[in-house]
């Protein structure tokens, strides 16, 4: 058996832990987890780096007779932890695993606020990208920090993109001497150098930082339905992506947490506010005011975040963070410049609406020229629609063709590097 316990949140070694450390002897974990435990003097010492070397000296070790593995970790070793690590090579049956206080819980414990229903993000070892997006979309986010992912580089990855956020940086928790709980502006965190160990940061929106109660943990539930009616949002002149539409191009853009999307010529921002409701974060571009004060009163509406940029695409563009999808619904005769600059950037797909025919070849080259297989559909849909008498006619809508393109596998290698 691997003995793995918690530690590193305040509460001392369970007495089982301290029986097994005794009899270690190969005793595995950070390095302040093995300096802080009283190991016993034949034991091998392991201090954890890359995985692979060390999973490899672990069962080398497990060969010999009387090997007794002792692993020390943070929090909960099973909660983004090495216990799934340690499961994939060694098989649950050979782990005994006694989990401490996650440091997500502790952190919040510190805030006097329920955890139950926030969205929890690693960005150790990965690229931060994807816990920005998050935090950009979601009230309540823990994300679990590593070297070049730490707050300061959450900050900066939110500043001007987000809402009003606070982050909450929990530093060595459960050191009676060094834990630190601030509070700070992404301003104030991304101007300053964080030592290690930086436990957690939470960003939260404070002023939803309290949902309902609900039965079920995590972010809150996806949309009971979606291509909502157009009467779902404030628009000017049936100015809106009807929902016909909307249905396909967002089966197309495939909205999810972490992600983030564009809606360019937003207009109402019915794209934009769904791809919020089902998890993404989503940038709204739209070149008139009032536009612009219609997607910030439809998000509000919806109950969902939806960063407004007043401005004309190509030109703002610029400014925003790369995106997963993108949704392109309006553009006139910069049509064509619109696509390919969005093109350019997008990690997977970009979906483009159009009702002129000619417009669809040059949207088409677009797409191909950065890399994307193009496809399309024309949609025709008519509805129901009542006439006197308690008879139906049908009502048709203006067709609209719905094209898209998704990266291939060369082009979304090259888009990742970007």
């Amino acid at each position: 058996m691997i003995r793995v316990f918690g530690t590193g949140t305040g509460a001392p070694l369970f007495p089982d832990a301290v029986r097994e450390l005794a009899g270690a002897t190969l005793v595995v974990g950070a390095r302040r987890h093995l300096d802080g435990a009283a190991l016993p003097a034949g034991a091998g010492r392991l201090v954890l780096g890359p995985l692979a070397p060390a999973l490899d000296r672990i069962g080398k070790h497990l060969a010999d007779d009387g090997a007794r593995v002792v692993v020390l970790a943070s929090g909960d070793p099973g909660f983004f932890g090495i216990v799934r690590a340690l499961a994939e090579r060694f098989g649950p049956a050979a782990l005994d695993v006694r989990p401490g206080a996650p440091s997500i819980a502790v952190a919040f414990a510190r805030l006097g606020l329920p955890w139950d229903d926030a969205v929890v993000v690693s960005a150790h070892g990965r690229d931060p990208r994807t816990a920005v997006n998050v935090c950009f979309a979601h009230p309540k986010v823990a994300v679990l920090t590593g070297p070049g992912a730490g707050p300061a580089e959450l900050a900066a990855g939110l500043l001007y993109r987000s809402g009003e956020r606070t982050l909450v940086v929990a530093t060595a928790l459960g050191d009676p001497e060094r834990e630190r709980v601030e509070r700070l502006t992404l301003r104030e965190a991304a101007d300053r150098e964080w030592p290690d160990p930086v436990s957690v940061v939470l960003c939260l929106d404070e002023s939803r930082a309290l949902s309902p109660v609900r039965t079920v943990g995590g972010p809150a539930a996806g949309p009971a339905g979606w291509a909502l009616e157009e009467a779902e949002f404030e628009h000017r002149d049936s100015m809106i992506t009807k929902f016909e539409v909307r249905a396909l191009a967002l089966a197309r853009l495939g909205p999810r947490t972490g992600d983030l999307v564009w809606d360019i010529g937003a207009g109402s921002g019915s794209v934009a506010v769904e791809c919020a409701r089902l998890g993404a974060a989503a940038v709204a571009v739209e070149k008139t005011a009032d536009g612009v004060e219609r997607i910030r009163a439809n998000a509000a509406a919806h109950g969902v975040y939806v960063r407004a940029v007043h401005g004309a695409a190509p030109i703002v563009l610029s400014d925003l963070a790369d995106p997963d999808a993108v949704f392109v619904g309006g553009g006139g005769h910069d049509l064509p410049a619109i696509v390919t600059a969005c093109a350019r950037r997008a990690r997977r797909a970009v979906v483009v609406a159009v009702a002129a025919l000619d417009r669809v070849g040059p949207v088409r080259s677009a797409l191909a020229g950065a890399g994307f297989v193009p496809e399309g559909v024309l949609l025709q849909s008519s509805r129901l629609a009542p006439l006197p008498g308690d008879v139906t006619r049908l009502a048709a809508a203006n067709p609209v063709f719905l094209l898209w393109g998704v990266r291939s596998a060369a082009g979304a290698s090259e888009g990742a590097i970007q």
